[in-house]
């Protein structure tokens, strides 16, 4: 049996299961908050794509972002930068879920360890398929820098999710201060990130503004709880001001103020608006939640066709699995096509490299799928919510702690840097963090309920 019949046999099963419940979509779902979920997550796998640099020279791999070298393009980061959106959805999905679950009789902390269940399952799975692969290339003689490297750049999208789940852990807390204070709290929150950025660009005190890289995601979340809970509506009348002044805010904050043009690292740059986020960043996401507002109706109406409905019932059923091993799709690619010469390496950014982008997208959707086709039926056999009841005391700080733990682990593999010279140099303590965390939630979610 080849590969591709095998790929067939595992798509075709769950591809009519993703149809059912396409057509069994209740009428009062928000259909365009998963829309707006699905692109976010196409985008941002398409811009690491489209920037990532890989050169192959006397046996030895290197690269980078051609954000680096060409500064021109550091502009398309405004189009692709799209997790705002994506944080944005989040807040009204876990604002809705953990409202349904409540209205069920059930606890924060159930609601917690059902929410963290999605996630928790394709990262472990991905995180075991890294570390066996890194074990299998030390032992097969690969010099441990090059298989660091190729750790640290699958582990890229892993920043995200250390973002991610805190703004989940927070969540009960946030829909608390949301319906005691409305939108004061996201306004307090970019305060906030502006009081941090001051510290770090006016005082010289970097260390002042590590709170922005929860303070600046949670923001963004917290407008999300705003639109499910009706204070920020999805009516053209709010949502083009709020695009226009976050696009006025955004060009005078980079042409004329002190932030880069890049919404995304630039390695060099002293200045990141991503590390930590800064109000630049925060002003790009006004842009892009008032134009998701501005769209509301129109997506609403759109997806009430079956058929691009379904796609995007189909990527979300994946969206995990799709993120997580975008750049493990990098990997293999440039060490499958680099050193056999089937891939040239013209100057980043001249017309035959911007050509050349068109195949090297099509293969890395290749792989993609091959990858998802292999490790999506994990994201997909998440277990069912803990049942709506008590859970003792115990049980809702193991929700906590190993929510915490999970975060810590995310956080030390990703400032795992690349290059490391031994064995020892892979993000074990991080890989450890996280197994706990993880054993943790899990035993929480067995016994809890």
């Amino acid at each position: 049996m080849g590969l591709f019949e095998v790929l067939g046999r595992r798509v075709a099963g769950p591809g009519r299961a993703i149809l059912e419940a396409a057509e069994r979509t209740p009428p009062h779902r928000e259909r365009h908050a998963d829309l707006l979920r699905a692109l976010a997550i196409t985008a941002v796998v398409t811009g690491h794509w489209l920037a990532t640099v890989v050169t192959y020279a006397d046996g030895r791999f290197g690269g980078g972002s051609v954000l680096e070298t060409v500064p021109w393009t550091r502009a398309l980061s405004w189009l692709f930068q799209v997790m705002p959106v994506f944080f944005f959805v989040g807040g009204y999905a876990n604002a809705a879920s953990l409202s349904a679950y409540r209205d069920r009789g059930g606890t924060a902390a159930g609601w917690l360890l059902g929410r963290t269940d999605r996630l928790v399952r394709p990262t472990t799975a991905f995180f075991a398929a890294i570390a066996v692969a890194a074990v299998a290339a030390l032992a097969l003689g690969v010099p441990a820098d090059a298989v660091n490297t190729a750790v640290w750049l699958a582990a890229i999208p892993l920043w995200f999710l250390a973002a991610y789940f805190t703004v989940v852990l927070l969540t009960p807390v946030m829909l608390v201060l949301h319906r005691r204070a409305g939108l004061v709290v996201p306004v307090a929150l970019v305060v906030l990130v502006g009081l941090g950025d001051l510290a770090r660009l006016g005082f010289g005190l970097p260390q002042a503004a590590l709170g922005n890289f929860v303070f600046a995601w949670l923001a963004v979340h917290q407008l999300g709880i705003a639109w499910r809970e009706g204070a920020l509506p999805a009516r053209p009348r709010v949502a083009l001001p709020l695009a226009a002044g976050g696009l006025a805010a955004l060009v005078a904050l980079t042409v004329a103020g002190p932030y880069p043009v890049s919404m995304v690292t630039v390695p060099g740059e002293e200045v990141q608006n991503t590390s930590p986020p800064t109000l630049a960043l925060l002003a790009l996401a006004a842009v892009q939640v008032g134009l998701a507002l501005a769209l509301r109706d129109a997506g609403e109406r759109w997806l009430r066709r079956l058929r691009p409905w379904t796609v995007v019932v189909a990527v979300n059923s994946l969206i995990m699995t799709f993120f997580l091993w975008h750049m493990t799709a990098v990997v293999i690619a440039a060490v499958v096509l680099y050193p056999t010469g089937v891939m040239p390496q013209p100057p980043p950014g001249s017309a035959a490299w911007l050509l050349l982008r068109v195949p090297w997208v099509a293969v890395l959707a290749v792989v993609l799928a091959a990858l998802v086709a292999v490790f999506g039926g994990v994201e997909r056999r998440a277990g069912p919510r803990p049942s709506p009841g008590g859970i003792a005391l115990t049980w809702r700080a193991a929700a906590v702690a190993g929510t915490a733990a999970v975060v810590a682990g995310l956080v030390l593999v990703a400032l795992n840097g690349p290059g490391g010279r031994t064995p020892a140099d892979l993000p074990i303590a991080g890989l450890v963090c996280y197994a706990a965390g993880a054993a943790l939630l899990r035993t929480a979610r067995r016994r809890g309920p």
